[in-house]
């Protein structure tokens, strides 16, 4: 059985919809009535929390959040992106160009590193999957008093050539935006290219105001955009390539036991312990010994 802490909406004080706790557990729980019954995943899945958020990303509209909703879960139905393994799509991660990083920004949120110059395939679907194989990862080392991620793009060898497809960049909008409704906190898209506008004028029609809002411009000779960042980054944990001090190194082999060692955190949480001991052992192979499957974690599902 579960942890019930898994599945606790989280009274930080610094959480916003405290203020209006009374309207908007009416509004939980009148959404999920309108969901009806559901299988056991899709009810771990479908938390207060999660319902707070679809009803926040459809301006609390009871009708539009249950649609929007009922999408995602047929999208993870197909898609079962808590099933998704690490060794699956550590070739998409060779270079680093998407990871979670070793810190977290002043709210203690997760952080993504994300590297458009350093791509290196080119299937649509598998850098899809090792994105959100990555989002669902951040969310699962949030602490318990968020639920939002900071994401970090760094523009350093960035080029028209190098960039993604305009089809993967309308992708990823979609599946963040109506699969992972705000969980979002900001994206910093540090010191881009002049000719990056040319690219961000496309990717905005694929936005919905909320998101665009979220997306920060940080030049490093201009003061307001380097005083944002350092308002809600660390310096000292800030890498270089952001302005901070911190030696940006990706060790592929470290992120990847790092990353086996989580998805024996998912596997339990999701009840799905007999595919974590198959993991458990087959790391243990690869590794020459043994790996002993950790405490089912009291994080939540990333829903």
């Amino acid at each position: 059985m579960l942890p019930v802490t898994m599945f606790r909406w989280k009274n930080n004080p610094h959480n916003h919809q405290e203020k209006d706790s009374l309207p908007s557990e009416s509004k939980v729980n009148e959404l999920r009535s309108a969901l009806g019954p559901l299988s056991e995943r899709n009810l771990k899945y479908c938390n207060d929390a999660c319902l707070r958020r679809y009803l926040e990303a459809r301006e609390w509209n009871i009708e539009k959040a249950k649609k929007m909703l009922e999408e995602s879960l047929k999208w993870r139905s197909f898609f079962k992106p808590e099933e998704i393994r690490w060794e699956e799509v550590a070739a998409e991660g060779e270079t680093g160009k998407v990871y979670r990083a070793n810190f977290q920004d002043r709210e203690g949120r997760s952080v993504l590193i994300l590297r458009p110059a350093m791509q290196n395939t080119v299937s649509l679907d598998n850098n899809i999957r090792h994105l959100v194989y990555l989002i669902e990862n951040a969310i699962l080392n949030l602490p318990e008093d968020q639920e939002q991620m900071s994401w970090l793009i760094d523009f350093t060898g960035w080029s028209l050539s190098t960039s993604v497809p305009i089809k993967s960049a309308k992708e990823t909008a979609h599946i963040l935006q109506n699969h992972y409704p705000e969980r979002l906190a900001m994206a910093f898209l540090y010191n881009p290219p002049r000719i990056f506008e040319v690219f961000w004028k496309i990717v905005k029609l694929f936005l919905d105001p909320k998101t665009i809002q979220k997306v920060k411009f940080v030049y490093p000779k201009n003061k307001n955009s380097v005083e944002l960042m350092q308002s809600l980054f660390d310096e000292d944990n800030l890498p270089i390539e952001f302005g901070g001090k911190a030696i940006l190194k990706y060790n592929h082999e470290e992120f990847s036991k790092q990353m086996a060692q989580d998805d024996l955190k998912v596997l339990n949480i999701w009840g799905l312990n007999e595919k974590a001991e198959k993991i458990s052992h087959s790391s243990a192979k690869r590794s020459g010994a043994e790996v002993a499957p950790e405490p089912t974690s009291h994080a939540p599902p990333a829903n």
